[in-house]
Formats: C-alpha cells, structure tokens, sequence
C-alpha cells in the first residue's frame, strides 16, 4: 500500500510534537491524529482525499482549532488534514462586491484589507484574530454584528469543494441570484466538515458604513438591561451590535486586563450604531433615553480608540474566563429576546441547585447567550454536577422556543444532546445527506452524530 508520504512529500507530519498540537481545539477534549496532512492546494486535498477513501481513512477538516465543541479533535485512527497554509486572499473585486478567499485566510485579515477599501465583511466572532474563514463556513459562525447583519451563511455566494473521494465540485455561483437546483452551499455551511473539505469561498461584501457610534451602558438589575433591549427593538432600531454582560463576566474582564468597565453594575450592554452618517447620532441618542430612562448609566465612546478598547474588552471575555476556570464548560443556546430574563432566572436557578457557578455573556440582540459553567476537570465530583447541569440549560431554553446552539455547532461534545432538539426523522433524514456526500463514512466521523444514534 502507498504510504500518504509518498503522494504529498514534505506536506506530511507525523513527530509526536506535531501530532499532540493538532490533537486539541478550543474545547476541553483531546485526540491524537495518527498524522496530520498541511496542503497547499486544492489537487493536494484532492490527492490526499483520494487516497483517503481508497484506503478507508478517517479525515479530520481543521482550520485554527478555534472551535468550541470539539469539531476538529480526531478520533482514533483519523488524519488530521490542515487547511491553515491555503491562505490567500484571491480577489476582492469592490465593483461587484465579492471576495474570494482560500479557507485558511483569518477572519481579521480580510475585515483589514476590505476596511482599507471602504467595504466590511460583517461576521466577526470574538476569534477573529486568529480564526479562519473556512471554518467560519463550516461552523456558520456568527459574531456581534449578527443581529443586523445576520451570520455566515448570508455571505456565502459559493464554494469550491473536495467530497470524500477526492472529486472537486463548485456550488453556488458569483453573483447575487442564482437559483438553479439545489442549494449544495447553504447545505456545506455549517456542516462542521461531515461533507466535504471546502477549498475556496466567494463572499459577498458591503460597504463600510459611514458612521458608527459605541455606548456602553451599566444596569444595576439585569432585567433593566433585558427591557432595554426589547425597547430598543421595539422602537424599530436595529443595532449594528447589541452585547450583554453579566457582573461576573466584568470582573473576569477586569481581572484579566484591566479596561475600566464599572465592576459593580449588574449587566452591561455594549451597543453600537452604525449606518449612514445623517441617522446614526439620531439613533444612538434614542438608545441612550431608553436606557437612561431605566436607570443605566450611559457612556459614548466618542474616538476610535476608545470604541476599538470597549470592543478588545467585550473579546477579552472567553480567554479572561479560561484563566478563571481553564475547564469551564462553555455553552451557547439560543432563546428569543423577550424571554433572556426568564432564561437567566432558569441558570440561577440551575446554578444554586448544582452548586456550580455559571456566568454568562453574549449577544442579547439575537438571544444568544455564551454560557459559562466555572467547574474543576480535577475535581470529579463537581464536574459532574456540572455536566449533569449542562442537560438542564438546554432543556431549559429548548422549553422557551429556543435552540442549543447558536454559533458553535454540535461537533463532539452536544452530539449526545442532538435529539433534545431534533425529531428521529430530522436525524435520520441529515445521516442519509450525509451518507450521500460520504459513502465511506470517513467525513470528520463522530461528529454531529454521537456512536449509535
């Protein structure tokens, strides 16, 4: 049998070193890949795929081991194949509003270089720095400005791709319209790397907005801070961004690197505005009245660097957390915006019950709420409330018409939870997709779908 060495020459690690740093993501699980495969091309993923599915060798799509819920951590027997050195951004054409990208540009690197000519790619995941954009796609990551802006999938005009046997498809097209058949590319977003490798993305873009303006208001009681945000809305303003806090999470924040954010309020809700230059000063003092008028103290950010510090605070969160607790459970459901108080009664509730702390942030415009369990791997026995505590919060916004994710996809760790929310048709109706795409079954295997289910 061909050694893989032997198809991709010097592509190929294998050294212990290599293989333990490829063998972890952002979650708190571990594997060892049996080798891990750093392409540079599409033929070379086509290649290394091929001879993959010849020989029935498990893959494992990894961008920057950013994600959440173990998608890129391989499981026995697997192959890591690396798409961080496909890294080139190929196009960014500003008449028609369209980049195209290789899937291991990071995120931050394309939002610069379209800044530079006044447009804006609007997903941002707090990752930005350093996640890459195809697993943005393949996790359909979202980031503050999804409440205006929406997520991923609404900026993906098309792939190219490489299926399981090493064949390589384009879906989708480059412009605007198109609909001819199926949609094969919304079905590859956030398909967490169970279908395909994705090799190249072409992005719609926007025009950077004219004006932005950042306030940061502090609520002495959280169900102000949640009025606030159904006022906000209700007043037909839609934010560029509408982020909460809670204490706990400021004091982490503070902790971690001091930025001034007042420590004693209860809930802080970062807001920016942003849109043409005439109605954003109009808009951003609404939002002031209504928050004022519930008791917050309001503060504009009124220079860029004061506005680019409140959002280095508000990305600071998720590493100041992990020097708290480097084995928090971290969770992301979902619930709609007037019901966020009546979740967040439900994790205080939950909290005391398993003796657990539990803080939380996120993105109170759209519901979606990050929330953090503060547990010890080492201590067993509180881990274990802790993990009897995560079926609860899900059971918890599932009961309030919301969802158990809703940027960090299922991948290893709520594969387990995946009937909680969908029917045995739902399940069985996506494993029959998948079995399509990847007959073999070696698609990043145990994820989505737990052993059995």
């Amino acid at each position: 049998m061909k050694n893989i060495k032997d198809i991709l020459p010097h592509r190929v690690l294998t050294e212990p070193e290599d293989l333990f740093c490829y063998g972890f993501d952002a979650s708190s699980k571990m594997g060892r890949p049996l080798a891990v495969v750093r392409p540079v091309s599409t033929d070379e993923v086509s290649r290394a795929a091929a001879f993959a599915f010849k020989h029935g060798i498990p893959l494992v799509p990894r961008g920057a081991g950013s994600g959440m819920t173990a998608g890129a951590v391989p499981l026995k027997d697997s192959v890591i194949v690396s798409l961080e050195a496909m890294n080139r951004v190929l196009e960014i054409d500003d008449k028609n509003l369209v980049a195209v990208v290789e899937p291991g540009v990071i995120n931050a690197r394309l939002q610069h270089m379209l800044e530079s000519k006044g447009l804006f790619y609007p997903p941002d995941p707090s990752s930005m720095d350093f996640c890459t954009l195809g697993g943005n796609v393949a996790e359909n990551a979202g980031g503050p400005r999804a409440l205006k802006y929406g997520v991923t999938k609404d900026y993906v005009l098309g792939l190219e791709i490489v299926l399981p046997d090493g064949s390589v498809l384009t879906t989708g097209v480059k412009t605007y319209k198109g609909v001819v058949g199926y949609d094969l590319t919304r079905l590859v977003v956030g398909s967490e790397g169970t279908l395909a490798f994705i090799t190249k993305i072409f992005l719609k873009v926007l025009p950077l907005p004219e004006e932005t303006v950042t306030l940061l208001c502090a609520f002495t009681q959280m169900d102000k801070a949640a009025t606030a945000v159904s006022r906000i809305i209700s007043a037909k303003i839609i934010p560029g961004a509408l982020e909460f806090m809670d204490r706990e999470t400021v004091r982490a924040v503070e902790d971690y690197k001091p930025f001034g954010l007042p420590g004693d309020a209860e809930a802080l809700l970062l807001i920016e505005v942003d849109g043409p230059g005439i109605s954003v000063p109009e808009a951003a003092e609404e939002i002031a009245s209504i928050c004022g008028s519930l008791g917050a103290e309001v503060k504009v950010a009124d220079d860029v660097f004061s506005k680019q510090r409140l959002w280095e605070a508000r990305r600071a969160i998720s590493p100041a957390l992990y020097r708290v607790s480097p084995s928090k459970i971290n969770e992301d459901v979902v619930v709609p915006r007037g019901k966020i108080p009546d979740m967040l009664r439900s994790l205080r509730d939950i909290s005391d019950r398993y003796r657990v702390k539990i803080v939380n942030f996120g993105h109170a415009g759209d519901g979606n709420i990050h929330v953090n369990i503060m547990t010890d791997r080492n201590d067993k026995e509180e881990y274990q409330r802790a993990e009897k505590a995560v079926r609860e919060v899900f059971e918890a916004a599932l009961a309030l018409g919301g969802t158990i994710s809703g940027e960090h996809g299922i991948g290893l760790t709520k594969a387990g939870y995946l009937g909680m929310e969908l029917s045995p048709e739902n399940i069985m109706l996506m494993k029959g997709i998948k079995k399509v795409f990847d007959p073999k079954g070696i698609m990043n295997p145990g994820k989505i779908f737990s052993a059995g289910r």
